[in-house]
């Protein structure tokens, strides 16, 4: 027979120093959350509208052999993107793996500006 697991009486007590964020920080990563979600959105509206860029992107590609031989290129370039934006230690994050986020912030707030602007995407 198994021996019983035994249980932490107060396995959460490690916890009992952190601190919730102030509203301040907590609304500018709420403002930051949206500014990602408006950028995704307004991508995805470019992405797959007719004519848009993965239209014109994948027809550009597949035009000719010479563009096809791009594709490795590409495929390298993601990888060694993702090289140098990602940790080797799972337990602790680059600041370079913010890029993104911030890059998708700035998309989300061209979008924004746009939207407020014209009336539309």
């Amino acid at each position: 027979m198994a021996a019983p697991l035994k249980k932490e009486p107060n396995k959460y007590a490690k916890n009992a120093d952190i601190k919730a964020d102030t509203l301040s920080k907590t609304l500018l990563s709420v403002a930051g959350f949206g500014l990602m979600i408006i950028g995704i959105i307004g991508i995805a509206m470019e992405f797959f509208k007719d004519g848009g860029w993965l239209k014109s992107a994948l027809g550009w590609l597949f035009d000719s052999t010479t563009h096809m031989m791009l594709i490795p290129v590409i495929i390298f370039v993601a990888w060694l993107l993702n090289r140098v934006m990602s940790s080797p230690n799972k337990n602790e994050s680059k600041k370079a793996g913010n890029i993104p986020m911030y890059i998708m912030m700035a998309i989300g707030a061209f979008y924004l500006f746009r939207f407020m602007t014209t009336g539309g995407f």
